[in-house]
Protein backbone atom coordinates (compact mmCIF):
# COMPACT_ATOMS: atom_id res chain seq x y z
CA UNK A 1 0.00 0.00 0.00
CA UNK A 2 1.24 3.54 -0.78
CA UNK A 3 0.73 6.57 1.06
CA UNK A 4 -1.39 7.66 -1.40
CA UNK A 5 -3.73 4.72 0.03
CA UNK A 6 -3.63 5.66 3.56
CA UNK A 7 -6.54 8.80 4.26
CA UNK A 8 -8.71 6.20 1.84
CA UNK A 9 -8.88 4.00 4.36
CA UNK A 10 -8.77 6.66 7.44
CA UNK A 11 -11.76 8.35 6.20
CA UNK A 12 -13.56 4.34 4.91
CA UNK A 13 -14.99 4.16 8.23
CA UNK A 14 -16.17 7.61 9.25
CA UNK A 15 -17.71 8.17 5.64
CA UNK A 16 -19.31 4.69 6.06
CA UNK A 17 -20.64 5.86 9.83
CA UNK A 18 -21.87 9.25 8.05
CA UNK A 19 -23.99 7.19 5.70
CA UNK A 20 -25.74 5.02 8.27
CA UNK A 21 -26.45 8.33 10.53
CA UNK A 22 -25.83 10.95 8.72
CA UNK A 23 -25.25 14.37 10.54
CA UNK A 24 -28.50 17.09 10.33
CA UNK A 25 -30.84 14.73 8.43
CA UNK A 26 -34.56 15.17 8.59
CA UNK A 27 -37.24 18.47 8.08
CA UNK A 28 -36.40 21.72 9.56
CA UNK A 29 -39.30 23.49 11.09
CA UNK A 30 -38.62 27.08 10.32
CA UNK A 31 -36.78 27.00 7.17
CA UNK A 32 -36.76 29.89 5.08
CA UNK A 33 -34.93 28.55 2.16
CA UNK A 34 -35.22 25.54 0.24
CA UNK A 35 -34.63 23.48 -2.82
CA UNK A 36 -34.14 19.75 -3.96
CA UNK A 37 -31.77 18.65 -6.60
CA UNK A 38 -32.10 15.33 -8.64
CA UNK A 39 -28.88 13.20 -10.21
CA UNK A 40 -31.18 11.38 -12.79
CA UNK A 41 -27.92 9.09 -13.69
CA UNK A 42 -27.99 7.40 -10.29
CA UNK A 43 -31.49 8.56 -8.67
CA UNK A 44 -30.30 10.44 -6.43
CA UNK A 45 -32.78 13.31 -4.52
CA UNK A 46 -31.47 15.63 -2.19
CA UNK A 47 -33.48 18.29 -0.76
CA UNK A 48 -31.51 21.16 1.51
CA UNK A 49 -33.61 23.61 4.00
CA UNK A 50 -31.70 26.28 5.26
CA UNK A 51 -32.67 29.35 8.06
CA UNK A 52 -30.55 32.06 7.63
CA UNK A 53 -30.83 35.69 9.67
CA UNK A 54 -28.65 38.57 9.11
CA UNK A 55 -27.31 36.88 5.80
CA UNK A 56 -25.93 34.18 8.34
CA UNK A 57 -26.97 30.67 7.99
CA UNK A 58 -27.90 29.51 11.61
CA UNK A 59 -29.62 26.13 10.92
CA UNK A 60 -29.51 23.66 7.62
CA UNK A 61 -30.72 20.45 7.40
CA UNK A 62 -31.06 17.80 4.21
CA UNK A 63 -33.66 15.27 3.81
CA UNK A 64 -34.00 12.90 0.39
CA UNK A 65 -32.43 9.83 -0.39
CA UNK A 66 -29.20 8.49 -2.69
CA UNK A 67 -25.85 6.85 -2.60
CA UNK A 68 -23.12 6.98 -0.21
CA UNK A 69 -21.48 9.97 -1.72
CA UNK A 70 -24.16 12.18 -1.90
CA UNK A 71 -25.52 11.32 1.74
CA UNK A 72 -22.38 11.63 2.88
CA UNK A 73 -21.16 15.31 0.85
CA UNK A 74 -25.13 16.42 2.41
CA UNK A 75 -24.12 15.75 5.91
CA UNK A 76 -20.44 17.48 5.50
CA UNK A 77 -21.79 20.29 3.61
CA UNK A 78 -24.49 21.09 6.27
CA UNK A 79 -22.13 20.81 8.64
CA UNK A 80 -20.32 22.80 7.23
CA UNK A 81 -22.22 25.79 6.12
CA UNK A 82 -23.54 26.31 9.57
CA UNK A 83 -22.58 29.99 10.96
CA UNK A 84 -21.67 30.53 7.66
CA UNK A 85 -22.49 34.34 5.71
CA UNK A 86 -24.70 33.52 2.22
CA UNK A 87 -22.02 35.04 0.44
CA UNK A 88 -19.52 32.69 1.54
CA UNK A 89 -21.76 29.22 1.17
CA UNK A 90 -22.45 31.04 -3.04
CA UNK A 91 -18.91 31.10 -2.96
CA UNK A 92 -18.28 27.10 -2.76
CA UNK A 93 -17.33 25.23 -5.00
CA UNK A 94 -16.34 21.65 -5.94
CA UNK A 95 -12.40 21.82 -4.70
CA UNK A 96 -14.30 22.86 -1.41
CA UNK A 97 -16.53 19.92 -1.31
CA UNK A 98 -13.70 17.43 -2.23
CA UNK A 99 -11.50 18.85 0.39
CA UNK A 100 -14.49 18.20 2.67
CA UNK A 101 -15.14 14.56 1.65
CA UNK A 102 -11.43 13.90 2.10
CA UNK A 103 -11.80 11.21 0.07
CA UNK A 104 -10.96 10.24 -3.72
CA UNK A 105 -14.44 10.85 -5.37
CA UNK A 106 -14.29 9.36 -9.46
CA UNK A 107 -15.09 11.61 -11.87
CA UNK A 108 -18.17 10.00 -12.57
CA UNK A 109 -19.70 10.40 -8.95
CA UNK A 110 -18.72 14.35 -8.36
CA UNK A 111 -22.63 15.19 -9.52
CA UNK A 112 -23.18 13.23 -6.54
CA UNK A 113 -20.93 14.70 -4.02
CA UNK A 114 -22.31 18.25 -5.44
CA UNK A 115 -25.86 17.86 -5.26
CA UNK A 116 -26.23 19.06 -1.75
CA UNK A 117 -24.20 22.08 -2.72
CA UNK A 118 -26.22 22.80 -5.87
CA UNK A 119 -29.75 22.46 -4.02
CA UNK A 120 -27.98 24.64 -0.86
CA UNK A 121 -26.89 27.45 -3.44
CA UNK A 122 -30.47 27.18 -5.29
CA UNK A 123 -32.25 27.77 -1.99
CA UNK A 124 -29.92 30.72 -1.26
CA UNK A 125 -30.61 32.55 -4.85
Amino acid sequence: MNHTEIPDDMYREHILELYKSPSNFGELEKANHEATEHNTICGDEITVQLLTENEIVKEAKFSGSGCVISMVASSLLTDKIKGMKISEVLKLNQKDILKLMGIKVTPARIKCALLPLEAAKRALE
